[in-house]
């Protein structure tokens, strides 16, 4: 049985927790962007992409995901290990010498739901692209799903994708786009804007739908559900998932500042407290 709201939202806050444990371990790693997508992974993972038991990198018979802007690795670690991919205690050797849980995903380690290294950013659909025509190729109608950055999109390997998708008519595919605002260095406006995303993506004949609530579990689950019913229509499908990042956190949210910064210790207090869970931390 596919979890409720009520247990979506309370493994959200368990995950924010995670992520603000593993970043402030180590003094290092990017918690604004996963704060930011916590709500998106946990209900794609629990609630639904279909998935079959255990892990292998040839993924038949199950929808797949790739994650591009893989520095936002403390949600990814999180929700897979709280999605019985590797033990949750696993968790606490993040960014540690030979671990297997490296601030950018790498597929050397052989960490199970890790299928592509993505330390640079912008080829993730590049290489979501070709599992999902894999997928036609082998008559499996399961679906592929990316997430990239909205700053991620400066990158100019991606609009090649973005073309190669829509002329091939790859339409197993749903490609999220974080729309935080939001890089390393400001707001994206500032360091490079990009006018409107969605009429990109229109202009590259992909369909496109919005999430404006990002943050919010139960327009999540709205629109990964139309975007599914709108696969095999001969289009690419892009959703425009709003998000804040450093979102349940008050002090991380409303800037930049935390796209790659640790809290201290003080400051990891304050976040926890924040975030009180039934479930049980790492």
């Amino acid at each position: 049985m596919k979890p409720n709201t009520q247990q979506l939202s309370d493994l959200t806050i368990q995950v924010r927790r995670d992520i603000l444990r593993m970043v402030h371990a180590v003094n290092s790693g990017h918690p604004g962007g996963s704060l930011g997508c916590t709500e998106f992974l946990v209900t794609l993972y629990q609630n639904i992409m279909e998935r079959k038991e255990g892990f292998d990198m040839d993924g038949i018979g199950e929808d797949l995901f790739f994650l591009s802007n893989g520095h936002i690795s403390p949600v990814f670690y999180s929700v897979l290990a709280r999605s019985g991919y590797f033990p949750v205690s696993e968790l606490a050797t993040f960014r540690l010498l030979n671990s297997r849980l490296q601030g950018h995903p790498t597929t050397h380690e052989g960490l199970p739901g890790v299928r592509i290294a993505s330390g640079s950013l912008g080829q993730g659909l590049s290489v979501a692209l070709g599992a999902a025509q894999a997928k036609k190729l082998n008559g499996d109608n399961h679906i592929i799903y990316s997430l990239h950055g909205d700053g991620e999109l400066q990158e100019g390997q991606n609009w090649e994708a973005i073309m190669y998708a829509s002329a091939k008519k790859v339409d197993n595919i749903i490609s999220t786009i974080d729309l935080n605002g939001k890089q390393i260095d400001g707001t994206t406006d500032e360091v490079l804007p990009m006018g409107s995303i969605r009429a990109k993506f229109e202009a590259f004949d992909w369909d496109v739908l919005e999430i404006k609530e990002g943050n919010n579990i139960d327009a999540i689950l709205a629109g990964l559900n139309d975007a599914k019913s709108r696969t095999g229509k001969g289009k690419p499908v892009c959703i425009l998932l709003h998000t804040e990042m450093g979102n349940g956190v008050d002090f991380m949210m409303h800037t930049h500042a935390w796209h790659g910064k640790a809290p201290s210790n003080d400051q990891l207090a304050n976040a926890l407290a924040q975030n009180t869970s039934t479930l049980a931390d790492y």
